[in-house]
């Protein structure tokens, strides 16, 4: 199977079927330290926006693997930090709408759509993932640790102005994090300023992955139901990845690795990407194990495979 620098995937998405993950910035390059983070802690948060990556390679590579056959529900820019902070990320987002057939989404914490440059580029996109997991700076503070010069209320007033000018579709996040941002009032505060934004859609989202911090846990389900009454439109709690059968994506310890190298997967969503059963996935996990390029992570009644440090992708270099 062929690998690449900047593309992974198709890999499931709780929001966008099976997902091609774009990937513009080196492993965890972001302006927030989110306690729930399934990539683990942001170790220096930054808001310097420049080409990580050479937007020539990322087309290149978007080419190669279209024309070898690779399909895909979405096209998203996500990955291993915030995709604003790419200069280009615009100029991907126009190249993938021209050349692949499925949407381009830009998965975004939209902190930095208060810069007009930004709000131009990530209105190339079709469908824009924003998230708000908190009401005022001190929530803002507490939940997503952003980087010191990012201000809450200059935040949502950026994603704000960002849904007067986007003609595409707004998708919102929520994030809630038990005993941090899940009382009742505290959602209906984050409720009200959700609605300011207009979305099309709101997903309430909890910690089904390992988190960054250990001691952050999930909302329970029904609980997760009671709050998704508080937003308008009525909030859809994200349910876990529906497989569809047929991926006709590839398999080999490579493409397991790549993909656990970027999140956090079950050995029944490994099995869903690639379209084969679970007890197959035991033999690729179990040889990965014994190897060191892969741990488990107990999460509730799941175990959660991961890339081991050794493991993971270095950082571009000359960036």
């Amino acid at each position: 199977m062929p690998t690449y620098q900047t593309i992974f995937g198709p890999v499931p998405s709780r929001r966008f079927g099976r997902s091609l993950g774009v990937d513009l910035t080196p492993m965890k390059t972001c302006c927030f330290d989110c306690v729930f983070c399934q990539l683990g802690p942001t170790r220096h948060p930054t808001l310097e926006r420049r080409e990580y990556v050479p937007v020539q390679t990322v087309k290149e590579e978007i080419l190669r693997w279209r024309d070898e056959g690779g399909t895909a529900d979405f096209a998203t820019l996500s990955g291993s930090g915030e995709p604003t902070l790419h200069s280009g990320f615009g100029e991907v987002l126009r190249f993938l709408k021209t050349e692949l057939p499925c949407p381009a989404v830009l998965l975004t914490n939209g902190s930095l759509l208060y810069l007009p440059e930004v709000r131009a580029a990530a209105a190339e996109a079709d469908v824009a993932k924003l998230s708000l997991s908190a009401w005022n700076a001190d929530s803002f503070r507490r939940v997503n640790r952003p980087h010191s010069d990012l201000d809450f209320d200059r935040s949502l007033a950026g994603m704000q102005e960002f849904r007067r000018i986007f003609s595409g579709r707004i998708w919102l996040e929520v994030f809630l994090v038990a005993g941090l941002n899940d009382a009742p009032d505290q959602v209906a505060r984050i409720a009200k300023r959700a609605a300011s934004l207009g979305p099309d859609k709101i997903h309430l989202n909890t910690a089904v992955r390992p988190p960054a911090e250990s001691a952050v846990q999930p909302v329970p389900q029904d609980r997760m139901e009671t709050l998704a009454d508080l937003f308008r439109p009525r909030a859809e709690v994200i349910a876990d990845f529906s497989p569809r059968p047929g991926s006709g994506v590839a398999v080999n310890e490579t493409a397991i690795l790549d993909m656990l190298r970027r999140r956090p997967c079950t050995a029944r969503q490994i099995a869903d990407v690639f379209g084969m059963h679970v007890n197959e996935v035991a033999k690729y996990t179990g040889h990965l194990l014994r190897t060191g390029r892969i741990q488990s992570l107990p999460r509730g009644a799941e175990i959660y495979y991961e890339a081991s440090r050794a493991g993971s992708p270095p950082a571009p270099e000359s960036e």
